[in-house]
């Protein structure tokens, strides 16, 4: 039976846990590494990490976009802040913050949205409606729809895709080898770091709506077992929790994974498909045209 929403935490109450998650990791990490450290450090059990954002699988879950919205608060507070490849860090303002008072940073946000006249942010109710900053779902949109796009084209296309993706990251050798009774081996290639070490690689890039098993991870390494150094799974959709942990299992043959959400990133970095528009916005300094 599906788990209500009412059981994940609160974007409010996950502001602690993130910033304790971060002193965990170092003081920055990337989205994935925060999410996994906070459902790890509160013991937020999978059937409540695993609860859906909206009604399409293979989205956000509940918690991840709580999350989103837990870290932009925060930034936004001043607390954390983050770089234009993904990792967010603790600010130099948080050295000596071991724990923040939640409703002060809510305050505190909100009060940035409200003019010097006293008029009210339009808020509509929900504690997370707030003008002014960058919304999860407003992030999220252009993504959702790349991912439509990508599940709309040709299996063939797709793979081409990733070829080209792989190539511009540096490997050589990249090769579509897919055939029916590979156990989902798609392709081969050889990534090559700094000039000097080179890994054989497997992958498979599966063109999925929902979420990758750890079986199919497990069936995957299988495939691949003896013929490659690595393997990398690329999909649409997502990976179970489960799914995670076979692909780091100790003992066995690691395997790399990027879900819908990095594949989206990864095309946007690239430029592939993507326009990127930048905003000219001017501020207008009034203080500084009182002192002429």
């Amino acid at each position: 039976m599906r788990q209500s929403k009412k059981a994940v935490p609160t974007y409010d109450q996950l502001f602690n846990p993130v910033i304790r998650a971060l002193r965990s990791l170092g003081g920055s990490g990337t989205i994935e590494e925060i999410n996994q450290k906070v459902t790890e450090l509160e013991n937020i059990p999978d059937n409540i990490a695993d609860i859906p954002h909206g009604d399409k699988e293979g989205g956000w879950s509940e918690l991840e976009y709580r999350l989103a919205w837990s870290r932009t608060y925060l930034k936004k507070y001043g607390v954390l802040e983050n770089s234009t490849r993904g990792v967010w860090a603790l600010t130099s303002n948080a050295a000596d913050i071991k724990e923040v008072d939640s409703s002060e940073v809510v305050r505190k946000v909100r009060e940035q949205f409200v003019d010097k006249k006293g008029a009210k942010s339009d808020f509509e109710g929900d504690n997370e409606e707030i003008q002014g900053v960058e919304r999860p779902d407003e992030v999220q949109a252009w993504k959702t729809k790349l991912i439509d796009v990508l599940l709309s084209i040709e299996p063939s296309a797709f793979e081409r895709l990733v070829q080209r993706i792989l190539r511009e990251n540096g490997f050589t050798q990249v090769e579509i080898t897919g055939r029916t009774g590979d156990g989902g081996i798609d392709g081969r290639g050889i990534a090559r770091i700094h000039g000097f070490l080179s890994f054989h690689v497997m992958f498979q890039c599966k063109r999925y709506q929902g979420s990758v098993s750890a079986s199919q991870i497990r069936d995957f390494r299988g495939a691949m077992q003896g013929r490659a150094d690595k393997g990398l799974f690329i999909t649409t959709g997502v990976f179970t929790r489960d799914a995670m942990k076979e692909a780091i299992r100790d003992g066995a043959p690691p395997i790399d994974l990027i879900d819908g959400e990095q594949l989206a990133e990864k095309l946007k970095e690239l430029k592939l498909g993507l326009k990127v528009e930048i905003v000219e916005k001017i501020n207008i300094d009034e203080e500084w045209y009182k002192k002429i």
